[in-house]
């Protein structure tokens, strides 16, 4: 009598550390928060992830989609998995027969199943603003170039520009970096991102990984014509708690001189990008740094209504920062016609004023945000810290209802048509 072989298998799924640039998207797409990391590596549980494969298209590098066949109780823990600096090879057909998988072609379809997740406390709703981000870009969009320097071939751009772009002294300085690839073909596209490689080793010996920056400017660079990008990028002294730290890339890029070398690799992004049809309508809520990607699109229109090509189309601006003082780009944005771009500043820590959010201002805008979610032509974007990202969606959400709509039905066609666009970190 043959004896039974277990053959309890799974295709786990990995992250590529060697590729992955730690942008968040995979953990902020998760829908059953299947994905965690430290301060070096993005992983994920095996005991959580379904295999839904939400995370997979919105990953900028591919570093994602990863997999390894192997027994369920020898999946790899997310201790193993923050410890590595490269994939494991996958086991070979002798090692799976080794520990009794005889056939395991046929149990890769078996995934264990997701756990749980916690439920709402009573009288509440539990309300997953990741669930509405589109991973698809508008209809009009641009083609995208995407990884043409990957980690392990990054190219070198020079520092032209660096500018500190909040009132001089404030220790918490933005800077407005410009960076030029001179021969070296680097298509860039508005919403785009790049990764940038600190020169030097962590305290363990290792060299540093890559940080991403979103791109400020337009597609035909920071100066028309030229082969060059701009950053906005803000120099980390402090962590989430207040506790001192020295970000170890924004410091590196903020001290940056010109005729400086980087590294940079990418570009990265191929969703949220802006739409290119004349009739659009683009509404931008961001705060701090992730001004940086409103900037580009906002420039890119500007230099389109001046050279007479676009015509029709909203932009509209919520725009939030502690302070004044601390609001990248506040002098140049109050240049702009205001028949071209509708601006709200929001600030939350003026002194004698009470505090004010992003979405506390749409809520004040609720009757020009209903008529522009009612436009099928309208496209939203946010971008910012990631706990700014639920009070947006739910003043959507209000905005919506007190207007008449199923909001579960507006928000559905934002994401599946590409027109809410979420890139939180």
């Amino acid at each position: 009598m043959d004896m039974a072989v277990d053959v309890s298998v799974i295709r786990q799924h990995l992250i590529d550390p060697e590729i992955c640039i730690r942008c968040n998207t995979c953990e902020a797409t998760c829908p059953v928060n299947a994905i965690t990391h430290d301060d070096r590596n993005y992983v994920v549980r095996a005991d959580v992830c379904n295999g839904c494969m939400a995370c997979i298209s919105p990953c900028p590098t591919g570093s994602i989609d990863n997999w390894r066949t192997m027994p369920v109780v020898r999946a790899y823990s997310i201790e193993e998995q923050l410890t590595w600096d490269e994939l494991p090879a996958e086991l070979t057909p002798e090692q799976l027969e080794a520990e009794g998988v005889a056939e395991p072609q046929e149990a890769l379809l078996q995934v264990p199943a997701a756990s749980p997740q916690p439920p709402a406390a009573p009288g509440e709703t539990a309300f997953n603003s990741a669930q509405y981000g589109a991973t698809v870009p508008p209809w009009s969009a641009a083609h995208a170039y995407t990884n043409l320097h990957p980690p392990k071939n990054p190219t070198t751009a020079t520092v032209v520009g660096n500018f500190n772009c909040t009132e001089a002294g404030y220790e918490n300085q933005t800077h407005h970096i410009v960076l030029d690839f001179g021969a070296m073909p680097f298509p860039v596209l508005e919403g785009q991102s790049i990764g940038i490689i600190p020169p030097g080793t962590d305290a363990n010996g290792k060299a540093h990984f890559a940080r991403q920056y979103s791109i400020a400017s337009p597609r035909n660079g920071e100066r028309p014509g030229y082969n060059n990008i701009s950053l906005t990028v803000k120099r980390v002294l402090e962590d989430h708690q207040g506790k001192p730290v020295r970000g170890v890339a924004s410091n590196y890029v903020c001290d940056l001189k010109v005729g400086d070398k980087v590294q940079v690799i990418g570009p990265f992004g191929s969703s949220f990008l802006m739409p290119n049809h004349p009739k659009s309508h683009i509404v931008m809520i961001c705060t701090g740094t992730g001004s940086a990607p409103m900037r580009a699109m906002t420039e890119w229109r500007r230099r389109l209504r001046k050279s007479g090509k676009f015509e029709g189309g909203k932009l509209m601006l919520f725009f939030g920062a502690r302070t004044q003082q601390e609001l990248p780009y506040f002098g140049p944005l109050q240049t702009l016609p205001k028949d071209f771009i509708d601006i709200n500043f929001a600030f939350s820590r003026t002194q004698g004023q009470p505090k004010r959010y992003v979405q506390d201002l749409m809520r004040e805008r609720a009757a020009d945000l209903a008529e522009l979610l009612k436009d099928g032509q309208t496209h939203f974007y946010v971008c910012g810290l990631k706990s700014m990202e639920e009070g947006v969606v739910l003043a959507l959400r209000d905005v919506a209802t007190e207007a008449g709509l199923d909001w579960d039905t507006v928000g559905a066609g934002l994401k599946r048509e590409g027109r809410l666009h979420l890139e939180t970190y």
